[in-house]
């Protein structure tokens, strides 16, 4: 059997290309050994079949967004146990609607996507929602920096005192807000969609925030989903299910 090397130093000879732009046809799914792609540029070959797509584009991946649709009982903060919610972040849990849509001729499930990602806004783990997941600077900076700015949809369900908080102005008392770690939450709007559902948008919204917010009221709140940062909207994402951040949308 021959030597084996690195299927880089391979692509190079075959592309008549450097090392670094071999590994970059690699890394951007392009290359096939025996009719499987292969993402790893340190994957050794002897004499397989090397096959590099003809549409093989040499231009750098642009960092990723990924949209996820986080059941209740995950966590976003850092770590990869059983109920991180990155490990629904892989190609097989991809909204298998979104492939149709206009980022689909751009965008393919890359290992490379689901690497180097920041959680940005987190959301409590007792909650369901949209959790975004970036590799995009200016989007982490958005989301983390300039959190204060950007603007959260909440859908609570809660029970309690019910009766007193649907007059004006219980309403009124609810609208106030509460101060959590020293900061009060801005623009706070706040509306009945339902008889024991709330409709909640704030600013600079903080874990737990909420949750206080309708205990001051004499609430308790059975459970939350976020539909919505700024002005991306999770829409018919299923839960458990991601998708791409699209060109046309801004937080």
């Amino acid at each position: 059997m021959a030597d084996s090397i690195r299927l880089a130093k391979r692509v190079a000879e075959l592309r008549a290309c450097s090392r670094r732009e071999a590994e970059q046809i690699i890394t951007g799914g392009w290359v096939r050994v025996d009719g499987l792609a292969v993402e790893e540029p340190q994957f050794r070959v002897t004499d397989q079949q090397i096959d590099i797509d003809p549409g093989a584009s040499l231009e750098q991946t642009e960092p990723v967004t990924l949209l996820l649709h986080k059941p209740i009982r995950y966590h976003t903060g850092q770590g990869d146990s059983e109920h991180a919610a990155t490990q629904l972040l892989k190609p097989e849990t991809l909204w298998i609607e979104d492939i149709p849509g206009p980022v689909a001729a751009k965008v393919r499930p890359l290992k490379m996507h689901f690497t180097h990602l920041t959680a940005c806004a987190p959301l409590e783990t007792s909650a369901s929602g949209l959790v975004v997941f970036s590799q995009d600077w200016r989007i982490v900076r958005k989301l983390i920096e300039d959190a204060a700015t950007v603007e959260h949809e909440m859908v609570v369900e809660v029970t309690g005192d019910l009766a007193a908080n649907q007059t004006p102005e219980g309403l009124n008392r609810l609208s106030r807000g509460v101060v959590v770690k020293g900061v009060a939450a801005s623009s706070l709007k706040i509306s009945w969609q339902n008889e024991t559902r709330l409709r909640v948008a704030l600013k600079g919204a903080q874990i737990g925030q909420i949750q206080k917010l309708c205990e001051a009221a004499g609430l308790q709140v059975l459970s939350m989903k976020r539909i919505r940062l700024g002005g991306v909207s999770m829409g018919k994402l299923p839960p458990g299910q991601w998708r791409y951040l699209r060109e046309s949308e801004r937080f």
